[in-house]
């Protein structure tokens, strides 16, 4: 009865837990649409390509004119850095061409983020 009622449990937040990863990807693509504005993944924005920026040095894609800034912030985007990035470019990179305010609320860093990640 006991081990039923634990499989039970387990699977139901499997299932919660596979909603909630999906809501977080849809609301990141939603909150990408911001983004998209200068950032593509084909390499053709106004902004540089985001496709598989995860573990990369900034300011690495061939042909992009970056800022002195960033050139030298010797950034890696990981998680944690793209976080800050992406709450408060210019508190991050002071000089940063990014003229964006940042998203401040966690749920949408998280969302944010999460749906970067699948841009691989």
């Amino acid at each position: 009865m006991k081990r039923t009622f634990l499989l039970t449990v387990i699977a139901a937040m499997a299932t919660v837990s596979d909603a909630a990863v999906s809501a977080d990807l849809q609301r990141g693509e939603l909150l990408y649409q911001t983004c998209s504005a200068c950032h593509s993944v084909l390499g053709d924005g106004l902004g540089p390509d985001l496709h598989g920026i995860f573990g990369q040095k900034a300011a690495q894609i061939a042909g992009f004119k970056y800022s002195d800034a960033l050139k030298a912030s010797e950034l890696v985007w990981d998680e944690k850095t793209l976080r800050a990035f992406i709450a408060d470019p210019q508190a991050v990179v002071k000089g940063t061409l990014m003229a964006f305010p940042g998203y401040k609320a966690d749920a949408d860093l998280d969302a944010l983020i999460a749906y970067i990640k699948t841009l691989q």
